[in-house]
């Protein structure tokens, strides 16, 4: 199974996602900002990251540029989760190496899983939307 980092600020719902994905049988550590996420790199690889905008202290766009800096995002599958699908904000988030916006408002919890496992399974960065 993967290695998952989940930058989500709600706790809630970075809360279920955890809990949907490991019981799926995947690795998962949880981070709610974009600060926060590059110290968890620091001792995790994932294979994939599950990365929202908005947050506060340091939101996805940013984190995104910083992983960059670091030469690290590409050994990972980016998929932003986010509700902010037709936005400046998705399209540079594209530019720096996400594969895939999710609309959360699209996207039931249950789904998640669904998501992740198409997500794992293809090979391109080619961007794409999903509900």
């Amino acid at each position: 199974m993967a290695r998952i980092l989940v930058v989500e600020d709600d706790h809630d719902l970075n809360n279920a996602y955890g809990i949907i994905l490991k019981h799926e049988g995947h690795e998962v550590v949880s981070a709610y900002d974009g600060k926060e996420a590059l110290t968890k790199l620091k001792d995790f690889t994932p294979n994939l990251v599950l990365l929202d905008l908005l947050m506060p202290i340091m939101g996805g766009l940013e984190f995104l540029r910083q992983w960059c800096k670091q030469g690290s995002a590409k050994q990972a599958k980016i998929l932003i989760f986010t509700n902010i699908e037709n936005s400046p904000e998705v399209s540079e988030a594209y530019k720096l190496g996400a594969e895939r916006c999710i609309v959360k408002s699209w996207t039931a919890p249950h789904n998640l899983s669904r998501v992740v496992k198409d997500s794992l399974a293809t090979e391109s960065k080619t961007p794409t939307t999903s509900n």
